[in-house]
């Protein structure tokens, strides 16, 4: 129980779940889509069990509960061996999908480690969360039978959405964060200057979605994009009397561009 635990969970799931969806809306079909899912969930299965095992000293001297490493729950050097065999499985499995798909797909989960292992702490805190969400739909798009390059629109959304979700997911512990030394992009902000910022990254995720495609935008987009628009308000507005609400508002809006992905495609024709 507590090396499942120790994976982070919520968002490896979270992500492989996304990955499965965007997998099997572009057409892939069931044994491809499994692929894609399973090299997903080994690659944040490994990312998560790191970010726990090199966490867990930090996280001890801090008190923080709920992290099986730090609390003694499972053994550190357990949780490295979970996370090296979890990226042992992972790179045959992205090669799997494809030569190029996999080098994508390999380099986002390359830099989910380089975060835990150095630049969480830095001002490019941002970065590897926009490697990795640009990545995962343009790993998916070249999948596809005869390996079309993406679509630059459902790209740079993925970039947004992770630049959103770096700043969501910190936000609610920037000043156990902060206390602990960690100095990333929304720690320098402050609580306040993340949660003004993060309905920009949400808002330009779904305007990209909506214009991007050639043509008009139709209904859906425009509806897509007021929805979107009055969440990300919300959701940081509400936040000092929830502390997750950002957070909530993240995700409703990446439900709605997730939407907007499966229905415009992720691959060039």
């Amino acid at each position: 129980m507590g090396l499942a635990l120790a994976c982070h969970p919520g968002p490896a799931l979270a992500v492989t779940a996304l990955g499965c969806a965007l997998a099997l809306g572009s057409g892939l079909g069931g044994p491809r889509s499994a692929l894609v899912t399973a090299a997903v969930l080994t690659g944040q299965l490994s990312v998560g069990w790191c970010n726990d095992a090199y966490d867990a000293r930090r996280d001890a001297d801090a008190g923080r509960r709920g992290k099986p490493a730090a609390d003694g729950t499972v053994e550190a050097r357990a949780v490295w061996a979970a996370a090296a065999i979890a990226l042992a499985l992972c790179v045959p499995l992205s090669l799997a999908c494809g030569a190029l798909a996999g080098a994508v797909h390999l380099a986002a989960v390359a830099a989910a480690w380089l975060y835990n292992l150095r630049l969480k702490a830095t001002a490019l805190s941002w970065l590897p969360y926009v490697a990795g969400f640009g990545a995962l739909p343009a790993a998916v798009a070249l999948s596809l039978p005869g390996g079309p390059w993406p679509r630059w629109w459902t790209v740079s959304a993925g970039a947004l959405l992770g630049f959103a979700a770096h700043l969501a997911d910190t936000l609610p512990d920037i000043a156990a964060d902060r206390a602990a030394g960690i100095r990333g992009l929304p720690h320098r902000l402050g609580a306040r200057g993340t949660r003004l910022l993060l309905p920009v990254p949400l808002l330009g995720a779904t305007a990209v979605l909506a214009f991007g495609p050639p043509g008009p935008p139709d209904a859906g987009g425009a509806a897509a994009l007021f929805l979107a628009g009055a969440v990300a308000l919300a959701g940081p507005a509400l936040g000092r009397r929830w502390r997750k609400a950002a957070l909530a508002g993240a995700v409703a809006v990446a439900a709605v561009d997730l939407a907007l992905l499966l229905a415009r495609g992720v691959a060039g024709s």
